[in-house]
């Protein structure tokens, strides 16, 4: 099957990752050098794609979990077709350039996931099959197989050992994702050295406990090998499949087989020696015709060809399923139906106090009923966190179309493979956990706003108010912590208003993570919201309670459920002669986006007697309060007893918050 050609295809691949690596005088070679063979097999026999249309709905997905051997990435794609030129290459490493040290998508055209941080690319993966397969059971009917594609992801002895690609691998086995492939790139050497240092489990038979199917290539150098361990995968329909490539890093090199090849430039005088282990004799930068003509054959015509028949097929299934076939193509385009957001809870005064918990779990009832590409779960925390969709079923190996995940206990896997399935795109997922298990996924949340994801995370019990669980389990630092990364929208929602609000917002996001931070404890609607929480949380901050007068003599402002404590604080302080407005500020950084206009409306720069008032960490707060202002917030841990005991522990009654304001502003 395989010829002198793909031999020379291979060190092409090869070659231009080293020559790329050397101009930029920074980068990882190891990897390229080794994984090519695998890599050009997947590439030039079985990835399904179109490189001239990179975004075909049906095409198979790649993810460089790997992502420090962008290299090898970025010579597949030039080599394949896509938007990506010589000149990119050798830009590699550059400001500004479209070959950046790690894949980023959105910035390189064909690359399907920003990878680097080891692991997450790998969860990425299960994240892109997860959605396959729903989205597969969804809309495919009988001759008409519309979503029909595998998952790849090539990963390293780095990625199996980070914990994110263990929890992964455990859910993807469960739930028998038979069209989720890996490559593991098994050479026994990370950046420190040898593995055995650290690493000396049996991969394999790990993988086998996880459920997986384990296919061993001895030799990494053996196309041949490689496409059979490739086709027994795509045979086995009711496990993924980890193959298990033995390879040398930096094949070729003086330091094969070592970390010295690792992450530095082989330079000249070892390029010269690769160059004869691969009777290379071109100059840098070069694809010979033969190379270009076999990509041609194998990546752009058999690509053009798929997806032209699978826009035959669509044509014919919009004809006879034209309702399923709408839904798809606005799912993929992210369209929402005229008015969507009618069928959002609205509440008065009248009806009885709830948790944001449950207010968001009514959003999440009637969101489910209104949008069908709408599902998500929760890391075995559903029945606290109120994130299961009562009307849907779950989503199993047996019925790959329900919309509620069960993760498990598994909170940074969630967030990757909430990742992949955005990645993906076509259906609009949700997670959820406790507020103080948010640092558990912590890093999958970064990605995304790096990646300009819309993730919807769901996080409930988001103060000391938790009580009895103690320190360990109340949120003190994590609102200013995430408040202080970049194109992350942080809303926390001071009644079911604006809880509703919130979900509008999240629904609608289109490159921005959403973390709604919602309470434990029985909140009551407020007075004004339903008039104003629509336009207000938006915003991110509103006048909810004005003074009584023109002028205020001072300020409250607050989050969630110390909206209603500041209420209170403005009653009592009216009472002596004092009086203030009360600021619902649900979200810093929508806030911060308004013009100064709006900010001088809010926050009048002539009162200075401001009050912040959060369960939480007082980060943040002195850009709206001032350097006279109080911030009545928690900058230590939690405690363990009652809520509400604890609460009164930290000031946080009415009575100590308006003896603060009279102690530093008087009467």
């Amino acid at each position: 099957m395989f010829d002198k050609m793909d031999e020379l295809g291979v060190n092409t691949v090869r070659m231009l990752s080293i020559d790329a690596i050397n101009k930029a005088n920074s980068g990882h070679p190891g990897l390229p050098m080794g994984a090519a063979p695998m890599a050009y097999v997947l590439w030039a026999y079985y990835l399904k794609v179109n490189p001239k249309h990179s975004k075909w709905v049906d095409r198979d997905r790649f993810v460089l979990s790997a992502g420090h051997g962008s290299a090898l990435l970025y010579s597949l794609l030039h080599l394949s077709g896509y938007d990506l030129t010589i000149e990119d290459l050798k830009k590699f490493r550059q400001l500004g350039s479209r070959t950046p040290g790690h894949p980023e998508v959105g910035e390189t055209d064909g690359v399907e996931a920003t990878s680097g941080p080891l692991g997450q690319g790998f969860a990425n993966a299960v994240g892109m099959a997860m959605t396959e397969a729903h989205l597969a059971e969804t809309y495919n009917k009988e001759g008409y197989n519309l979503v029909d594609h595998y998952t790849y992801t090539l990963c390293g002895d780095g990625d199996l050992m980070e914990g994110v690609s263990a929890e992964a691998a455990s859910l993807a086995g469960h739930l028998k994702l038979g069209k989720l492939i890996a490559l593991y790139d098994s050479n026994d050497i990370s950046l420190d050295g040898p593995t055995a240092k650290a690493f000396t489990e049996n991969v394999g038979a790990r993988f086998e406990a996880y459920g997986w199917q384990h296919i061993l290539v001895e030799d990494g150098n053996d196309l041949q090998a490689i496409s059979d361990a490739i086709k027994a995968a795509k045979a086995e329909t009711d496990k993924p499949s980890l193959i298990e490539v033995k390879t040398v890093i930096g094949y070729g090199a003086p330091n094969q087989g070592t970390n010295k090849v690792h992450g530095v430039p082989l330079g000249e005088e070892s390029t010269v020696k690769a160059k004869e282990v691969y009777g290379w004799d071109y100059p840098p930068f070069t694809v010979p015709t033969e190379v270009v003509q076999r990509f041609q054959e194998k990546m752009i015509e058999t690509g053009e060809k798929a997806e032209a028949e699978w826009e035959a097929m669509f044509a014919e299934y919009k004809k006879r399923f034209p309702k399923c076939a709408q839904q798809f193509e606005d799912a993929f385009t992210n369209k929402l139906p005229k008015n969507w957001d009618d069928i959002l809870p609205t509440y008065t005064t009248e009806d009885a106090p709830a948790a944001s918990r449950k207010t968001s779990e009514a959003a999440i009832q009637a969101i489910g009923a209104k949008l069908a590409p709408f599902w998500g779960g929760s890391a075995d925390l559903s029945s606290s966190n109120n994130t299961m969709n009562k009307a849907d079923k779950d989503f199993t190996s047996s019925n790959y179309s329900g919309r509620n995940i069960w993760f498990g206990v598994r909170e940074f896997a969630m967030g990757a493979i909430m990742n992949g399935m955005l990645l993906h795109e076509g259906t609009i997922p949700y997670i959820g956990t406790f507020f103080v298990f948010s640092d558990y996924l912590r890093a999958a949340i970064r990605v995304a706003a790096i990646s300009k994801l819309p993730g919807i995370y769901v996080f409930t019990h988001d103060s000391i108010s938790v009580g009895e669980d103690g320190p360990t389990h109340e949120p003190v630092e994590q609102l200013a912590s995430f408040r202080s990364m970049p194109n992350t929208s942080v809303i926390r929602p001071a009644d079911g208003n604006e809880v509703s609000q919130a979900w509008k917002i999240a629904i609608e996001s289109e490159e921005t993570p959403t973390l709604l931070v919602l309470s434990r404890q029985n909140l009551p609607v407020l007075e004004g919201t339903a008039e104003k929480a629509a336009e207000g949380v938006a915003k991110g901050a509103y006048l909810l309670s004005p003074a009584k007068g023109d002028t205020p003599d001072g300020i409250l402002m607050a989050s969630g459920s110390e909206v209603n404590l500041a209420i209170s604080v403005q009653e009592k302080l009216s009472e002596v002669g004092i009086d203030v407005s009360v600021v619902s500020v649900p979200s810093f950084d929508l806030f911060e986006k308004q013009d100064k206009t709006y900010k001088e409306y809010v926050f009048p720069s002539n009162i200075h007697n401001r009050v912040s008032i959060e369960l939480g960490s007082s980060f943040g707060w002195s850009k709206y309060t001032g350097l006279d202002g109080i911030n009545i917030s928690i900058d230590k841990f939690g405690a363990s007893g009652k809520g509400e005991l604890v609460v009164e522990q930290y000031g946080f009654k009415v009575d100590q918050i308006v003896k603060r304001y009279q102690e530093v502003f008087g009467n």
